[in-house]
């Protein structure tokens, strides 16, 4: 287990944080991100503990630190060094020691409306102006005071600060879900976990003006971290589940399918119900579950179809593994048939043996759980699924891979891989970027690591700026339908465009929709699209990672030459020749 798995030891990664930052930045494959933290108080700190997460999550960030509580001016009356600092995110760590219009016992109610008008209508002003310097923009919310002047009636009446900090974090969510780019962390919620007394220390703010306790330090930048993570494109995918003693109490091969223990008529049944159902709302944001499990097919799966008050059915899981392989192995080829990478997989065993064992094999994420009480507080907290951006297409996800599935089971009954094709009678609709798609497109991008040749980010702000320059950029979205179902957006391209030169700066393509001659439908339509516009050269590059190795010789396969090589990466040219002939023969094209 890694110092910085949920539930950590905040005393120590405080205490050894220049010892853990030596060592995560020995990490391969950091992605640079510049991110700005503006202060309500004390920083210091937060920005080095934050720096150790970001790191774990395989983000090295470049700090641009703002003036002691100066938040606002550094925002709003910014000098040019923000500006010029080009941040990719910006953290704004405000508290409630921060609210300067709080109501008092002797205002009208029409004075407590007054105030918190234009307490909300500053922290707005606020956020809407960092978000113009076309970063993702991350605001605490307000934790409740730490006293009430009017008792348990301070929730009720207009004059208590619990009521108005209750409807200003309220207003502030209203505009975080209308607004793209900008993320509340929830400071309400941490607070109300720890407890307020453990959340601000007050010797902490008088002599060091820390707006929380330093020993908490490390759950706020935890919960920012989630946040970064998330938008990068970080989260993971699946959770692959043992049985017995997990998704329901006892041994359904010794106990029998009516011994197991499930359902709300006991109380260790509970337990065990609470978790499918949670599991099961998991799926309902895009998760996919599996299951692994050392148990007898036929019996196992009887655990769902015979005892109803379980709330998951076998309909649930995407691949369902119950034999007497190691579980490690399973684990494996649940990977490869739903063609995510093993290190998007949570795997949830009640047997530490086990867990070990998968730990120590696989680059799965393997949190310790103990009683089946402490199940879903042990992956909630974790932080594993943080959603920043929810699709059509990720609701639609598990739906999708179950397609992929039945896709698998076709081509094995094909001889031909052409005739395979043609038989999914497959249709693309390829358009270039639009607002439409931004979202999607945008987190495509940020996930997307085997079918990425230059492993390239984009934030929301920068699509939106190619899809406004249509001179210099050639962009492209593509959509694949075939008879088992929609997959969705699964490609994006940008192209920047100088003279009669496109230089691919991105092309990714979800793996699921790889091999089936998408790419060549894109390419075609790229190649459509240079024409139009005089273009008749192309260059591109390929820079290796230990996830792109699929990629390594694709470009030659389409006919580009080879430039140059080094160790870190191939660059390629190509000349649209006079007579470009279609190289996708299998897909239908859509008129947009």
């Amino acid at each position: 287990m890694s110092v910085f798995d949920y539930p950590f030891d905040a005393n120590e990664i405080l205490q050894k944080k220049k010892k853990l930052k030596k060592e995560l930045l020995l990490k391969d494959g950091l992605i640079e991100k510049r991110i700005a933290i503006l202060s309500g108080s004390t920083i210091g700190e937060i920005k080095n503990i934050l720096e150790l997460f970001l790191l774990n999550y395989g983000i090295k960030p470049v700090f641009y630190q703002g003036q002691y509580a100066r938040y606002y001016e550094d925002i709003m009356f910014d000098d040019g060094s923000l500006k010029d600092f080009k941040p990719d995110f910006i953290y704004i760590h405000t508290t409630s020691k921060n609210l300067e219009n709080l109501p008092l016992p002797t205002d009208s109610t029409q004075k407590v409306e007054e105030k918190l008008s234009r307490e909300f209508t500053k922290f707005k002003s606020c956020y809407q102006k960092a978000l113009n310097y076309g970063a993702v923009v991350i605001a605490n919310n307000f934790e409740k005071p730490f006293y009430r002047i009017y008792g348990n009636k301070d929730a009720v009446v207009p004059q208590g600060v619990v009521n108005y900090t209750t409807r200003l974090n309220l207003m502030i969510a209203d505009f975080a879900n209308n607004t793209e780019n900008f993320f509340i962390n929830d400071i309400d919620y941490l607070s109300t976990l720890a407890g307020l007394d453990n959340w601000l220390n007050l010797e902490s703010w008088y002599l060091y003006k820390y707006a929380i306790s330093v020993d908490k330090i490390p759950e706020l930048t935890f919960s920012i971290a989630k946040i970064i993570k998330s938008s990068l494109g970080k989260n993971k995918k699946s959770v692959i589940c043992d049985l017995d003693n997990t998704l329901w109490g006892g041994v359904i091969g010794d106990d029998g399918v009516e011994g197991i223990t499930i359902g709300n008529e006991q109380p260790a049944g509970m337990s065990y119900t609470e978790f499918q159902s949670y599991l099961k709302k998991l799926t309902g944001v895009g998760i996919m579950l599996n299951v692994c499990s050392k148990n007898e097919e036929d019996i196992a799966k009887q655990g769902f179809s015979k005892r109803k008050e379980a709330p998951l059915n076998i309909e649930d899981f995407i691949c369902f593994k119950a034999n007497w392989e190691p579980k490690n192995i399973n684990i494996a080829n649940i990977a490869k048939e739903i063609n995510i990478g093993e290190d998007s997989c949570v795997f949830i065993d009640d047997n530490p043996v086990e867990r070990d064992i998968v730990r120590n094999s696989l680059a799965v994420t393997v949190p310790e759980v103990n009683s089946p009480e402490e199940y879903i507080k042990a992956i909630d907290r974790a932080g594993f699924f943080e959603i920043t951006a929810f699709t059509n297409d990720d609701a639609k996800r598990n739906e999708m891979y179950k397609q992929n599935a039945m896709r698998a089971q076709e081509e094995a009954s094909f001889v031909d891989y052409t005739d395979y094709l043609l038989s999914l009678n497959m249709t693309a609709e390829i358009d270039a970027f639009s607002t439409a798609h931004i979202e999607r497109i945008t987190q495509l991008i940020n996930k997307t690591n085997q079918f990425n040749f230059t492993t390239r980010r984009y934030t929301q702000s920068e699509i939106d700026e190619i899809i406004s320059d249509k001179e210099n950029y050639i962009s492209a979205y593509a959509k694949l339908v075939d008879k088992f179902g929609d997959n969705g957006i699964t490609t994006c391209f940008i192209a920047s465009v100088e003279d009669k030169t496109a230089t691919i700066d991105l092309w990714v393509m979800s793996c699921r929709v790889f091999k089936r001659h998408f790419e060549f439908a894109l390419f075609d339509y790229v190649i459509s699209q240079c024409i139009k516009r005089g273009i008749t050269t192309i260059n591109a590059s390929y820079l290796p990672t230990a996830k792109n190795v699929i990629l390594k010789d694709f470009y030659e396969s389409i006919g580009f030459t080879l430039v140059s090589e080094t160790e870190t990466e191939k660059k390629y040219t190509y000349t649209i020749p006079d007579d470009y002939k279609n190289k996708n023969e299998v897909i239908k094209m859509e008129e947009v």
